[in-house]
């Protein structure tokens, strides 16, 4: 109750006046979250109309195109995901809140004029680019795991991201100022911020998630290094050879892979959520790959784990997505009021577990799991990538064939 509370009155401090607000002004800004007394996490849009802005991460450039001007506020929906920033235009620097509603989080913000993301302040003094292997919490038993950072750096700026056996922390942009490494990304889902001193061969440091979240990370280089492989985490519990569920779609039928249209032909179960941008980049190509193959004897089929507390929410979301990115296979609904992998897994009991979202069961024409691969490697990942699009078309050229 608190939380809510605090919520509601951090949106009406800034949008319950009735003073008409100044619209956007076209060009670059820098935006800094306020993530701690000390640390903020920056980065950059370009407005292009008063409706209309661009957030620049490395590679990545994302459209937004719903922005709403009320009382004296300014509100900026990202694409997909329900966060959003909400602000007031104080002497041409806005000032105001990104706000995750059914999450109960808000993180106050001040953006400013310009289009440098970190300051370069230092020459620097250490090449982070190549391959490290990384451990995040290393130190605590119940929150520790592995991941693979890689980058590339051209004198102090720096881009790349870490992976991990469930997906990647997308695209990250940075710089590095002496032996100090700072890199940050923002999508509208996740705020994240790593920040570790460097030597030729070790970096320690912290990762900071929002304002809500922040834990330890060491790496040491290792070209060698590789994850484990994502095509054997996730499998059948003994005593099941196959997948079974039913869960409504939007119009409150019940879909199960015992229906016509499934039958004779190689299914892709993808465990998601709106929520996920791992999930967005992997429905990104899915959806892709859908439309370009849909002459052929293949289906795919989304299940939605969401954490909004109501169906009427959880559908709003998933037809949004569908909607932003065009995807014509069926996305049902199969969980609210919470994201617990435990939970999932009670839903899907033939599988050891859900660990991560997404997650893709690979069903041949027969109905038999052939592989199961958990996580997603996304464009941020580069080559990684580009190798998981070339395993996942043969693979699924070798089930069409049989």
């Amino acid at each position: 109750m608190r939380n809510f509370v605090v919520l509601s009155l951090a949106i009406l401090i800034i949008s319950c006046k009735t003073e008409t607000i100044s619209k956007l002004e076209i060009g670059f800004y820098k935006v800094e979250l306020l993530i701690s007394d000390f640390e903020t996490l920056p980065f950059v849009i370009e407005v292009t109309s008063e409706t209309k802005l661009k957030v620049f991460n490395a590679d990545e450039i994302i459209e937004v195109d719903e922005i709403e001007y009320k009382n004296d506020s300014v509100f900026i929906n990202m694409p997909v995901f329900e966060g959003y920033l909400v602000a007031k235009m104080i002497n041409d620097e806005l000032h105001g809140n990104f706000v995750k509603p059914n999450l109960n989080r808000i993180v106050p913000f001040v953006a400013k004029k310009g289009k440098t993301r970190f300051d370069i302040n230092d020459e620097a003094i250490v090449d982070i680019t190549g391959s490290w292997e990384t451990v995040f919490s290393p130190d605590s038993d119940n929150d520790m795991y592995i991941a693979k950072g890689i980058f590339k750096q051209n004198g102090n700026r720096v881009t790349g991201t870490f992976q991990t056996t469930t997906g990647d922390y997308r695209y990250l942009d940075g710089v590095v100022n002496g032996d100090e490494m700072k890199l940050s990304t923002f999508d509208g889902a996740h705020a994240f911020l790593f920040i570790a001193t460097v030597t030729d061969s070790v970096m320690e440091g912290m990762f900071y998630s929002g304002n809500h979240w922040r834990e330890p990370f060491v790496a040491k280089r290792n070209e060698d290094y590789e994850l484990p492989s994502v095509n054997e985490l996730t499998f059948l519990n003994e005593g099941y050879d196959k997948i079974s569920f039913s869960f409504p779609d939007a119009q409150g039928n019940l879909v199960s892979l015992s229906d016509e249209r499934f039958k004779n032909k190689i299914v892709l179960v993808q465990i998601m959520g709106t929520w996920c941008p791992n999930c967005l980049d992997e429905s990104k190509y899915y959806a892709n790959y859908f439309k370009a193959n849909n002459d052929k004897d293949i289906e795919i089929v989304a299940l939605a784990f969401e954490y909004v507390k109501t169906e009427a929410k959880a559908f709003g979301n998933i037809k949004r997505l569908v909607d932003r990115i065009g995807i014509e296979y069926p996305v049902l609904l199969a969980q609210t009021g919470t994201t617990s992998k435990t939970k999932a897994q009670e839903k899907l009991p033939m599988l050891n577990h859900v660990l991560s979202y997404p997650t893709t069961i690979f069903i041949d024409k027969k109905g038999a799991v052939r592989k199961i691969h958990t996580g997603f490697n996304g464009p941020a990942t580069g080559k990684k990538y580009t190798a998981f699009t070339a395993e996942f078309e043969s693979f699924v050229g070798e089930l069409l064939s049989e």
